[in-house]
């Protein structure tokens, strides 16, 4: 039984944490604190990643905070462990179509998203994507409200919430 009170602390402290920037930091953070998992070097190999890593729109930062939250629960510790591997890859697959379905609900999207792109979200929000990279569009994603509890900050709840309820699943398979 997973402890959906944990559950939405988590979600709450990562919606709260990208008001500092820093989407792939704020859903790592939330988990590393609500599991007890990872170390501050975890946190800082997070830092370039929001935006679509290092600002350029691809995949979405809080799924990759959350991806990272996995690899410190069950990802492999040797390369030569290919069933680790295999078994981690497959949970990851799972979080990813949870993001996105979890997405489309709570955006009201009519359609599931295609991808995991930090731009083809932006353009599902806002209407359009933005370069982040690029100070008139890195405001102009600002006034669209990218910065805001209906903008990024939400997308970290939802990818620190569906990443959570599983890796919390995870754990209780484990006993």
């Amino acid at each position: 039984m997973v402890d959906e009170e944990l559950v939405a602390e988590i979600r709450r402290k990562a919606h709260a944490y990208d008001s500092h920037s820093g989407c792939s930091q704020a859903v790592l953070l939330a988990l590393q604190e609500g599991l007890g998992i990872g170390d501050a070097e975890s946190f800082r190999s997070a830092t370039v990643l929001s935006g679509g890593v290092a600002r350029r729109g691809e995949t979405c930062g809080a799924l990759l905070g959350s991806l990272m939250a996995l690899g410190l629960m069950a990802g492999r510790e040797q390369m030569e462990d290919r069933p680790s591997y295999v078994r981690a890859t497959g949970i990851a697959d799972e979080i990813c179509d949870g993001f996105q379905e979890k997405l489309r609900e709570e955006f009201g999207f009519e359609e599931p998203l295609a991808s995991t792109l930090c731009s083809e979200i932006q353009e599902k929000i806002y209407g359009r994507s933005f370069n982040l990279r690029e100070k008139k569009d890195y405001e102009a994603f600002l006034e669209a409200g990218g910065h805001s509890d209906e903008g990024c900050y939400k997308v970290c709840g939802i990818a620190a919430g569906v990443a959570a309820a599983r890796l919390l699943e995870l754990r209780g398979e484990r006993g």
